[in-house]
């Protein structure tokens, strides 16, 4: 873009800027290193505060440190040299956080493996990457076993979760595990390394690596809503820029002081940063769940309060309608960044009067380590929208055709382009080139942009409907959806139609307790929608399929249509 089109355009201009966070930095120094850098920054400065919880079972700072150093010889030890792949098969445990930051250290690239993941999901992640070490939890061994000789795998070290906690694991059923059925039993062969034991005997020094800020750290897989998954090369000046933006935006954050609800995955790359890296950057308490189980979480708030608290709508949701929420003490949290999937407006309204704190909804993607927007958590919030560019985040709105900027307030595809931008996609160069336009990546996202900067999500690019020639946006019926007092849960695809092409479907689930059929929903939707836009399917459910982070998988809702 010439310089006069530059000062014509309306995003080059950066109209957020004037409404800016008191105090919030536009443009931040990023400093040139590793993300272990950041670790021994806060072993620095909060040696003897505690760094993870897990159910009570405590480690400082300087014990995290410590043993992060032990792992990294133990990989050092079994061969693993910077750059090799070293896949993490963990659930939230403090093994998780021991083993991210254990390989980083080494200078090897870390492979965010889902625990859940099937073996054909398992060995495809695995021969892409090239994985030869993978770190996995007992109960999911089977699983790594019946693929290891269809991939690359030399080594597998397998862990407790019992290791770091305070009681039995027969008290304990973090994850749905049927297919295990009992915690299977590992065998003695070779390549199979128990965590314990070699914790125990491993001594000797740190491994010395040149570890730079434009090294890969991480392969964090994508696709598992829209189609195959790509491995996004994620480098440690990518994670270490991310996470310093995200702490900018936390104005009121004290370093050394608070503690983070570590609900979501840490596999999944939100969880990651908005969670693990962020806690570890501000020297934060890590409290520690395997999983989101409403009760759980509830007694977890009540007993250790944290004061921030990033998580999912279905998180925000279940908490919002529990019958006996207000038996348990959660005023603590103070500060609540979702993401994942849109923030219904009545579900923000509803926690922030239970909890008095702030729950502002942001936006990121797997290809942006991911946070590229929030509304601000003090100062002026739009509800509905995905609010402001972070710091160094430059964004437009694209015609998707011919990438031209378009109107103010006009419909377009969102354009970011910023420092936690990836590398691209391991060995994909065609992806890559279509996803990042002259510096520019594509989200595959529609959304617009008003005149005081802040962006609003319209749609999906591949969710859009198109029905009877009109452009129909699932979120905008899913928003008025939310707004049924019976409705709990929404989500809304187009389904083939011999006559409109498309026609919108709507998959409900109601709140316990609320009764509502399909022509009283669709008398509301006629009050509140054009009539193109109004549901002519509608189907009632218990639950809807999601991620593990709570997004609901639409690609799955089409292809059982299809079926």
């Amino acid at each position: 873009m010439s310089e006069s089109n530059e000062q014509a355009s309306p995003y080059a201009q950066r109209p957020w800027l004037q409404i800016y966070p008191a105090q919030a930095k536009p443009h931040l120094e990023y400093s040139d290193v590793s993300l272990p850098r950041l670790l021994e920054k806060s072993v620095h400065e909060f040696g003897e505060r505690t760094a993870t919880n897990f159910f009570g079972a405590r480690l400082t700072y300087l014990e995290l440190l410590t043993e992060v150093n032990r792992l990294a010889r133990i990989l050092a030890d079994l061969g693993v040299e910077k750059g090799d792949r070293v896949a993490i098969m963990l659930p939230n445990c403090p093994q998780a956080v021991i083993a991210y930051y254990g390989a980083l250290r080494l200078g090897a690239v870390v492979v965010a493996t889902n625990p859940l993941y099937v073996e054909r999901e398992l060995e495809f992640q695995l021969e892409d990457s090239g994985t030869e070490t993978i770190i996995v939890l007992d109960l999911f061994y089977s699983r790594v076993k019946a693929v290891k000789e269809r991939t690359h795998l030399k080594h597998v070290i397998v862990t407790k979760l019992q290791e770091y906690m305070p009681f039995p694991l027969k008290f304990f059923f973090p994850l749905k595990m049927k297919r295990e059925g009992k915690v299977p039993h590992v065998e003695r062969e070779q390549g199979v390394h128990f965590w314990e034991e070699r914790m125990q005997v491993t001594q000797g020094p740190t491994p010395s690596a040149n570890v730079k800020a434009s090294d890969l750290a991480l392969l964090q897989y994508t696709g598992g809503t829209t189609g195959v998954a790509k491995g996004a090369m994620l480098t440690h000046r990518n994670l270490v820029a991310n996470v310093l933006q995200v702490k900018e935006w936390m104005l009121d954050a004290e370093p050394g002081k608070e503690k983070m609800l570590g609900v979501l995955p840490f596999f999944h790359v939100y969880g990651m940063t908005v969670a693990m890296n962020l806690a570890v950057t501000l020297g934060a308490e890590l409290i520690i769940l395997p999983k989101f189980e409403i009760k759980q979480a509830l007694k977890a708030i009540n007993k250790y309060q944290p004061t921030f608290f990033p998580g999912a709508p279905t998180m925000y949701v279940a908490i919002n309608t529990y019958p006996e929420v207000t038996k348990y003490k959660i005023s603590s949290i103070r500060s609540c960044i979702s993401g994942s999937a849109p923030l219904p407006v009545e579900v923000q309204e509803k926690f922030e009067q239970l909890t008095g704190g702030k729950l502002v909804e942001g936006y990121g993607l797997t290809e942006a380590s991911p946070v590229t927007h929030s509304n601000p958590l003090a100062g002026m919030r739009k509800t509905g929208t995905i609010g402001l560019p972070l710091p160094d985040t430059e964004c437009k709105i694209v015609d998707p055709a011919t990438f031209a900027e378009v109107a103010v307030g006009e419909i377009g595809e969102l354009a970011v382009k910023g420092p936690q931008v990836m590398a691209g996609y391991w060995n994909r160069q065609k992806a890559t080139a279509a996803a990042i336009h002259d510096g520019w990546l594509l989200t595959g996202d529609m959304a617009t942009m008003d005149e005081d900067g802040y962006f609003r999500i319209a749609d999906r690019k591949k969710d859009l409907i198109i029905a009877g020639g009109f452009n129909i946006y699932p979120r905008e019926i899913e928003e008025v959806l939310y707004q049924h007092p019976a409705v709990q849960e929404a989500a809304v695809i187009g389904v083939p139609d011999d006559y409109r092409g498309e026609t919108v479907k709507a998959f409900l689930v109601l709140r316990p307790g609320e009764q509502a059929n399909a022509e009283e929903i669709t008398k509301y939707c006629r009050s509140k929608l054009a009539a193109y836009k109004v549901p002519r399917l509608i189907e009632f459910r218990e639950e809807l399929p999601k991620t593990i982070v709570g997004k609901v998988l639409k690609r799955q809702l089409r292809q059982e249509e299809k079926d």
